[in-house]
């Protein structure tokens, strides 16, 4: 008997085409994208982790009501994240201009930070299921010409940290211990390790993929 040729909807709660790539990545095809607009800034005394958990479960909310008064998605999973990048203490921002982005690289530069991302599942039921991953970076020095020139290509905007790992930052990092999806925006195994727990079928194209 062939296959069943139904599965779940699934929701992605993110506008980011890098967390949408590493789902594809995975053989996840998203049944719909709806990214919910949250203040990003982090409460008095919040530490990254109790930020990038809140972030990422007031998206997959916002997600969640939306969906939940669509014909189409009223029984589809939730899936959103957050990443927040820590260094030296300090929550870096989101860059949106050439001067986060320049503090940004100045505190990276020759040394190592933190990438703390949160994944948060929401169920056809409405329970929810998080995970936290954490992965450590460390920069090379950059020269003023590394510096000057990764300003000027713009790479930066809108990613955590000032930096995206899977275009020109890539070349500054000398050491990576944890998730590299999870630097880019989406740890996949824990994701994939998240879906398929709650009993999505996160195999079901597998067999068309080659």
């Amino acid at each position: 008997m062939a296959p069943s040729s139904w599965r779940p909807k699934l929701v992605l709660a993110s506008a980011s085409p890098r967390r949408l790539a590493l789902l594809q990545q995975g053989g996840i095809e998203p049944d719909a994208l709806l990214p919910a607009d949250v203040d990003e800034t982090p409460l008095k005394s919040e530490n990254p982790r109790q930020l990038a958990k809140r972030l990422a479960r007031e998206k997959a909310e916002i997600a969640r009501r939306a969906a939940r008064h669509s014909e189409g998605l009223r029984e589809a999973f939730i899936l959103s994240a957050d990443t927040v990048v820590v260094a030296g203490g300090r929550i870096l921002p989101k860059a949106e201009v050439v001067d986060e982005a320049a503090a940004c690289l100045r505190l990276l530069s020759g040394r190592a930070h933190r990438v703390y991302t949160s994944v948060c599942l929401v169920t056809p039921k409405d329970a929810v299921r998080e995970r936290l991953v954490e992965t450590r970076v460390r920069f090379k020095r950059l020269s003023k010409d590394e510096f000057e020139r990764y300003l000027a290509s713009g790479e930066w905007r809108g990613k955590a940290g000032g930096y995206a790992i899977q275009g020109l930052a890539g070349t500054f990092v000398i050491k990576l211990v944890g998730s590299y999806s999870n630097v880019v925006g989406l740890p996949l195994y824990e994701t994939v390790a998240l879906l398929d727990g709650e009993g999505y079928p996160v195999r079901f194209s597998w067999l068309n993929a080659a």
